[in-house]
């Protein structure tokens, strides 16, 4: 969603429930949906859990589904998106995608805008779980620096890139929100 500026900072939050589940996944786990990979050649480099999903087919009516990662990080990761949408969205939304995604050491991706209609209509927002001083997010020409325990939205309208020239994957929980008002737009 073109939010008015690249990145809106939504403050901090308890992410160590989350961040514990995630860091507690067995590795294989990162490997068992790769959807994400095989359809946009940005995310060749990334690795995913997903909770939700949804891959915007027949916009604005799509479906979402549960995915394996549900059972997984639900518990911890349910509550955490609840209390960041209650204090800055609108109730009565759609959470339309929810993951756990790992950019490998050295990963790159690629300079790109989320064109699907849905990001047009969702917020996009990351969490961040685990980082290191090496991880560049480019935005709209601008290097950031996202910190962990904090939460940012991103205008995924605006060209974004990542680079890890770490030795540790960088972990951020991400997820979509469409808005009550923004529930069924974009037809035609």
């Amino acid at each position: 969603m073109d939010i008015g500026v690249p990145l809106r900072e939504l403050g901090e939050f308890d992410i160590e429930p989350l961040k514990q589940a995630i860091l507690g996944l067995d590795e294989g786990v990162w490997h068992g949906n790769e959807y994400r990979q095989e359809t946009y050649e940005v995310h060749e480099q990334t690795q995913s859990v997903v909770l939700v999903f949804t891959d915007g087919s027949g916009w604005p009516d799509i479906e979402v589904r549960k995915e394996a990662g549900w059972d997984m990080l639900s518990e911890q990761a349910v509550p955490l998106m609840h209390a960041i949408l209650e204090q800055y969205y609108p109730p009565g939304g759609t959470i339309i995608r929810a993951m756990a995604a790992k950019l490998v050491p050295g990963g790159v991706i690629k300079p790109h805008r989320d064109s699907h209609p849905s990001f047009h209509y969702g917020h996009r927002i990351h969490i961040p779980i685990v980082s290191n001083p090496r991880v560049r997010f480019m935005l709209d020409g601008r290097p950031y620096r996202f910190e962990v325990g904090k939460v940012y939205e991103i205008n995924n309208q605006k060209k974004h890139s990542v680079m890890n020239k770490g030795d540790a994957g960088r972990i951020n929980f991400i997820f979509d929100y469409v808005p009550p008002q923004n529930i069924g737009q974009g037809a035609g």
